[in-house]
């Protein structure tokens, strides 16, 4: 299990700053800059292209925001 799943799962404690039952945003543990905000899918894939086109455009319209 990735430590994004684990996230996702509550089992690792994280700053949401988004969620929906689609994706999730929250704040890069490492930040390169303030404000570093990771948006994840919460359905599990390997490469983003292997997304389906619902769930890769609701990521990018979070993204947007």
């Amino acid at each position: 299990m990735s430590i994004f799943q684990k996230i996702i799962d509550g089992d690792v404690p994280a700053y949401r700053i988004y969620e929906d039952d689609v994706v999730l945003a929250f704040l890069d543990i490492y930040p390169a800059m303030p404000g570093h905000t990771l948006v994840i899918p919460k359905k599990a894939t390997e490469f983003a292209w292997d997304l389906p086109d619902e769930t890769y455009r609701a990521l990018m319209d979070v993204t947007k925001k």
